[in-house]
């Protein structure tokens, strides 16, 4: 079954309406489907954007370097997944220098309207935040702020960083303690709207749980195409629920704004508002052909 199946399924019980009218609603819901998610990704040289997202993606995004920064401008990748495509934005990272810094606020300026969401990493053990927090407050502002997803990286690096449990691959308790006082002072100091994540992507550690407030702070249209391009050890049943429900309020959505249409005549609006629940549950049962 593909997406042509789907469609199909889901006009079934629109067919009582002109075809001008049926024909919008499917136009809707098939830019549902088509959708491409646009994901930024920021932070400082050597907090390891480029491994995260190799990490969690199934394609390869960049080249990944211990040393220094792979990226200095803004990158754009498109990832393909058959028909599938979604675009990672790969902004260079703050506080090299004060200049650098500066020429770098237009850039992600430019880009923040353009994404769906921004996953800025920190380093678990950079104590220095004073950049992150001007940049945050003078660059993204208010107007940008929900769109800002803080993820905590490299955890394993934590005082007493060799206490790391290397069978379980997981924090000490005392790292764990100290990780949950570096959460707190994140919190207290950038207010941020979604939860703060810590991961390690060398150890692959807190990454399932990094995906699933992921799909839980992306636009709706956007969590069912991301789903797509997940490596499948991410691709659990939490995040695959999560994915249809957003599609299924994200059709609800759709059939809402046709049925909102100025001078639309009561009898077609009586249909479609009728027809609204039908379609959205055919929808969910057949999320599968899409995604």
């Amino acid at each position: 079954m593909n997406k042509y199946d789907g469609l199909n399924a889901i006009s079934k019980p629109l067919s009582r309406l002109p075809t001008y009218l049926s024909e919008r609603v499917l136009e809707q819901i098939r830019s549902l489907t088509d959708y491409e998610p646009v994901i930024g990704i920021m932070g400082k040289t050597g907090v390891g954007k480029s491994s995260l997202c190799n990490a969690l993606f199934q394609a390869d995004i960049s080249p990944v370097s211990d040393v220094t920064a792979c990226t200095r401008g803004a990158l754009r990748f498109r990832l393909q997944i058959g028909e599938r495509s979604m675009t990672i934005i790969d902004l260079p990272g703050v506080g090299e220098s004060a200049l650098r810094d500066r020429e770098y606020a237009s850039l992600y300026r430019e880009w923040l309207p353009q994404v769906d969401i921004v996953l800025w990493l920190l380093k678990a053990d950079d104590r220095a935040l004073a950049i992150d927090e001007t940049f945050y407050r003078d660059v993204i502002g208010e107007q940008y702020r929900q769109k800002i997803l803080f993820v905590v990286n490299q955890t394993d690096k934590l005082e007493p960083c060799h206490e790391w449990d290397t069978q379980l691959r997981h924090p000490s308790e005392q790292q764990q303690t100290n990780l949950n006082h570096k959460l707190q002072d994140i919190r207290q100091l950038l207010f941020p709207i979604h939860p703060v994540c810590a991961v390690s992507v060398k150890e692959s550690w807190g990454l399932t749980l990094l995906v699933e407030t992921l799909m839980h702070c992306l636009p709706r249209e956007a969590t069912s195409p991301l789903l797509r391009q997940l490596r499948n050890l991410y691709r659990n049943e939490r995040v695959k629920e999560h994915a249809k429900t957003d599609f299924s309020h994200s059709v609800g959505g759709a059939m809402d704004s046709v049925i909102d249409l100025p001078f639309l005549p009561t009898a077609l609006k009586s249909i479609l508002i009728k027809a609204k629940e039908t379609v959205i549950a055919i929808a969910r049962s057949v999320w599968h052909f899409f995604f």
